[in-house]
């Protein structure tokens, strides 16, 4: 699978943009500014119906325009494919595939695999367990369609239970046995997202371990933990035992909701002891494990995006790192730099052709080799 050809109308900084791409390397160079990690998004819309960056799509339209409009084509074990995003202001989301709208975007999440490496990812060391839920939440989405749904009842079940738990504390009334209803609904599908992110993490963990060892030449010890409240016990009973201080907060304090994801170097917290470099090789090695598990699954291969990936990494990090994934274990890739000079450079080394495009105030060149 790769993708053949993008157009956009009102994304972002860009008025129009027309491009059509390799089934290999391709490259974005320009400033910072210029609307690089732009297109970089605009694809990431066309896989996974949202922006990398910012949930919210009204704020993706050009300045002073009304709508915005990306399409793209994709190659699919040699059958064309056509995908197409518009939004406009203050109405709901429009998503086609061949033309067909879709009434659920679910359903379109898998069908065109993409993993993104950005100065973003750091979010995934510094900032709550959240980001890190939603890690494991898009790897395992992209090749299940029921854990999706599962996780939407999940939340909704959530929301609802922790609504009466507001209401119970405003007005008194402690009805034990809706809030036995709520319980139950929420063990149903948190069981089984429990036991798919298990099951994930088993398969995932040794793949990360690998590529980190790729990466950095057995260098370090670094570990990789998945930490859930349901490995302590029966998720039932951790909410009845939990009744008492759920009522005190007024949110549920126990469940999948609260899953961790560890992560540690010399068996030492990463956030806190290691190194802008030890950060920055422990994220491309999880989301280059995120690729080879999507690629395992899927049995195709993902899109890959790197956005501005040099910043902290040295020359001989890089060299492996664009060497590996020039291989015939990796697809097609897109790249954002602002050194041209450099990505040639790069390119050349390991010896791969690269269709590379030049930013200029909105304007997108192609660089003919």
């Amino acid at each position: 699978m790769y993708l053949k050809h993008i157009s956009l109308i009102n994304f972002k900084n860009y008025d129009e943009a027309e491009l059509s791409f390799s089934e290999g390397a391709n490259a974005f160079s320009g400033d910072n500014g210029a609307g690089k990690t732009n297109l970089l998004d605009a694809i990431h819309y066309l896989a996974l119906c949202k922006s990398y960056f910012n949930p919210i799509d009204s704020q993706q339209i050009k300045q002073e325009k009304d709508l915005f409009m990306i399409q793209g084509i994709f190659d699919k074990n040699g059958n064309e494919e056509t995908v197409a995003c518009g939004v406009k202001r203050n109405q709901k989301k429009q998503f086609k595939r061949n033309k067909k709208e879709y009434q659920r975007l679910a359903d379109h999440i898998g069908l065109f695999p993409l993993v993104m490496i950005s100065p973003n990812d750091i979010a995934l060391i510094l900032e709550g367990s959240e980001e890190r839920r939603k890690f494991i939440d898009n790897v395992i989405s992209q090749t299940d369609s029921r854990y999706l749904d599962e996780l939407i009842v999940y939340n909704k079940n959530l929301l609802n239970r922790n609504s009466l738990l507001k209401k119970i504390a405003e007005t008194g009334k402690y009805d034990p046995y809706l809030l036995e209803i709520f319980d139950e609904q929420l063990v149903s599908s948190g069981k089984i997202i429990f036991e798919k992110r298990t099951a994930f993490m088993e398969r995932f963990a040794p793949i990360f371990n690998q590529h980190y060892s790729y990466l950095t030449d057995d260098a370090e010890l670094v570990e990789l933990v998945y930490d859930s409240p349901l490995q302590k016990g029966n998720f039932a009973e951790l909410l009845q035992q939990a009744i008492e201080k759920d009522r005190i907060l007024q949110r549920t304090t126990t469940g999948i909701h609260k899953d961790e994801l560890i992560f540690s170097v010399h068996r030492m917290p990463l956030k806190k002891f290691g190194s802008q470099g030890q950060q920055k090789s422990f994220l491309i090695a999880l989301k280059l494990a995120k690729y080879s598990f999507l690629y395992q699954e899927k049995g195709f291969k993902p899109l890959l995006l790197l956005d501005d990936i040099f910043d902290k990494l040295d020359d001989k990090r890089i060299t492996k790192l664009m060497k590996m994934v020039s291989e015939e274990d990796f697809g097609q890739i897109f790249i954002t730099d602002t050194n041209s000079a450099r990505l040639k450079d790069v390119f050349r080394n390991i010896d791969v052709d690269l269709n590379l495009f030049n930013i200029k105030e909105q304007q997108v060149h192609h660089e003919q080799n």
